[in-house]
């Protein structure tokens, strides 16, 4: 059965049509925070099948096929890759209304020109078609970035990473610039000496430094993230519970270093002052390199015990959690403000009972140094899909000025995540439309169409310096 999927896909107006059309669709894309491997771009990876470049990894469409009664062997088992393509089509007409249905079948028809459903009457053709296109090097990664467009992005890379495939894209005829993005997480988890040791010696190999006191490792990571703004990084990401803001002196917090890099494990209060501590002086490392720093708070991860042990992390077992987020947030973002070393910050909520108090958050920081210098980041994970999308963009507007806003990312450990991009403008065209339908908004196509082309390019440009 032909899609649903048509040029006017989710504008509900003449005017949207227009927004979309005239001033979203041509703008390229600027994917400043994903998870694609460095390496399969370096090497300009080819597939061998669809299950390869969809379905490794994603577990947004994992969890949608467990809920589905879908056996894990035919998730991150050993089924065969056509096996579990099979297990995917068959879950497909049950995701009706949810933002898989939408991505599946824009990812089909942009990548592959196919304009029919996914089911189990058309899966195997379908994988057919598709897996026939990558095996012959229609879609070479390369390839894809010049199809979808795409003229930045950023990976996600941890600082004993040796990024020696970034230093092989920068020589490489790579269509997109494709940068590294910092995100030091593992140097302040140290819930597990163990683990957190383990860690600290290869930081302390990979720096050539001794890691003997809470200085000595910030000598490690100085040396580091100067060797990733070599390579033109521009951007720090952290994912946390929430902001850590306790209060700590230096003597403490070095103590506390000390007695977890002897191995001895940390009450809660002690691991708090050293995350504390440690985000604090990441700030301060990304305020010196004139960088942006993203903050991603509020998931509560591996919820499930056992098939954590079985399955290992980051493999759809993570939802959204309840921390309160305001008082520690206004007291990190203050204490790096009142000494002048707040950088340009983005902040992520995954709880949409937070969304008024992120959009409001910023507010305060805002110093008039830089247009939309504080931003309330894209609707993220769990939030990203159309009612998501559209309450982030609604808040926004409502408490700051959603024409400085940078705009979307895929945040995706798949190459074919670009019509996110594609999705997010159409929305974002329709909102603005409405308003003009309702007569809300003046009429005016170049004002409104010129706000929509900054949001969807020129604010990212202009903010990140790409």
């Amino acid at each position: 059965m032909k899609t649903f999927i048509n040029d006017d896909f989710l504008l509900k107006s003449d005017f949207a049509k227009s927004l979309y059309h005239d001033f979203a669709k041509k703008q390229p894309i600027i994917d400043y925070h994903s998870h694609l491997i460095p390496q399969q771009i370096a090497e300009n990876k080819r597939f061998d099948n669809i299950t390869q470049i969809w379905l490794y990894g994603d577990h947004y469409k994992w969890r949608a096929m467990r809920a589905n009664g879908i056996d894990e062997k035919y998730i991150t088992g050993n089924g065969s890759d056509k096996e579990k393509f099979l297990a995917w089509a068959k879950t497909v007409p049950a995701s009706l209304r949810n933002p898989l249905y939408h991505w599946t079948h824009l990812e089909l028809l942009r990548y592959f020109g196919i304009d029919e459903l996914l089911d189990e009457s058309s899966a195997e053709r379908i994988y057919d078609k598709t897996s026939d296109m990558l095996k012959n090097g229609e879609l070479r990664v390369w390839d894809i970035f010049k199809k979808m467009n795409v003229e930045t992005l950023c990976t996600t890379d941890d600082p004993v990473d040796s990024l020696e495939y970034h230093e092989k894209i920068l020589k490489s005829g790579c269509p997109a610039k494709v940068l590294p993005s910092w995100r030091p997480d593992k140097a302040s988890a140290a819930g597990d000496a163990k683990a957190y040791n383990a860690y600290l010696d290869k930081l302390s190999e990979v720096s050539n430094t001794e890691i003997n006191s809470f200085d000595t490792l910030f000598d490690a990571l100085d040396k580091r993230i100067n060797h990733f703004a070599s390579l033109g990084c521009r951007l720090a990401d952290f994912g946390l519970d929430y902001l850590y803001a306790e209060d700590f002196t230096e003597k403490e917090v070095n103590e506390i270093f000390l007695k977890v890099r002897s191995g001895k494990e940390l009450t809660n209060l002690e691991l708090k002052k050293l995350q504390s501590a440690a985000l604090y002086r990441f700030a301060l490392q990304v305020k010196k390199l004139n960088w942006v720093q993203q903050f991603h708070a509020g998931p509560i991860r591996n919820n499930n015990s056992r098939l954590l042990k079985k399955l290992g992390p980051d493999t759809g077992f993570d939802s959204i959690c309840d921390y309160p987020q305001a008082e520690q947030m206004s007291r990190f973002l203050n204490r790096l403000d009142s000494h002048d070393n707040l950088a340009k910050t983005i902040l992520y909520n995954i709880n949409p009972a937070d969304n008024e108090v992120f959009a409001t958050m910023i507010g305060n920081f805002q110093d008039g140094s830089v247009p939309g210098k504080m931003q309330w980041g894209a609707a993220w994970w769990f939030l990203d899909q159309k009612d998501g999308i559209e309450k982030q963009i609604n808040c926004l507007s409502n408490h700051g000025l959603l024409s400085r806003f940078v705009g979307m990312l895929t945040d995706s450990r798949s190459f074919l995540s670009y019509p996110r991009h594609e999705y997010f403008r159409r929305i974002l065209c329709n909102i603005f439309a409405q308003d003009v339908v309702n007569g809300e908004l003046p009429e005016d196509i170049n004002l409104i169409g010129n706000t929509v082309s900054n949001i969807c390019y020129f604010n990212a440009k202009e903010y990140f310096k790409f």
